[in-house]
């Protein structure tokens, strides 16, 4: 596969929208010019690279309609990555058009626009209650997801440590002695295999399994 592979079809389409198209003009790879508009740039890539968005937003300097380039991608991990790149590219302000090369037919994906972003409320909900929940700053930035202690963890964790002192406990009382108010939930949904039911409403520990647990 080369990048060349995927002029031919572009170009078809742009000319059907009534461009003029020619390739390899300055530093960009395809340009199409329509009367007295702004010039159309497309970036060609056999796959996306950091180095595709870097020439794309190079090329934002002459003009605001900027496409990249890729043939389509196969699978499930094709769909996932062109999902990703299409917010990217609607991040950037920039165009994304996919070639599929078995039939030379051009998708596109997104048009370049202004990028205007919508946060999500929930989301930032959810961010700033872990921030308040955790003790501490128990993790090192960049580390990888695995291993994260998280609020939930740690409540998980004074669960346990109720239990090794108390024994089997009714659930109200492990929440109302740990300051946990979902230890009943945790316990029962026991995500982390460290408790048991011994009767109903009343907890205590996995001794098989808990110990083996990372308290850090």
């Amino acid at each position: 596969m080369r990048e060349t592979d995927l002029y031919e079809p572009i170009k078809r389409l742009l000319e059907s929208q009534g461009y003029e198209v020619k390739a390899e003009v300055g530093p960009a790879d395809v340009v199409a010019v329509r009367g007295d508009e702004s010039p159309v740039i497309v970036e060609l890539k056999t796959s996306f690279s950091l180095s595709l968005f870097h020439q794309a937003t190079d090329r934002q300097s002459v003009t605001d309609k900027v496409y990249v380039a890729v043939p389509t991608g196969k699978g499930q991990n094709g769909r996932r990555a062109l999902k990703k790149n299409v917010t990217l590219c609607r991040r950037l302000g920039l165009g994304l058009m996919t070639v599929r090369l078995r039939d030379a037919y051009v998708e596109v994906h997104a048009d370049p626009a202004p990028y205007q972003p919508r946060q999500s409320k929930r989301k930032k909900e959810l961010l700033l209650r872990e921030f308040t929940r955790r003790a501490g700053d128990p993790n090192v930035g960049g580390a990888t997801r695995r291993g994260i202690v998280t609020a939930y963890r740690q409540d998980a964790l004074r669960c346990v440590e109720y239990l090794e002192k108390n024994g089997a406990t009714k659930a109200a009382q492990v929440a109302e002695g740990t300051g946990v108010p979902n230890a009943r939930r945790i316990m029962a949904d026991n995500h982390y295999g460290w408790f048991q039911r011994v009767a109903i409403g009343i907890y205590d520990l996995d001794n098989g399994s808990h110990e083996s647990c990372e308290r850090g």
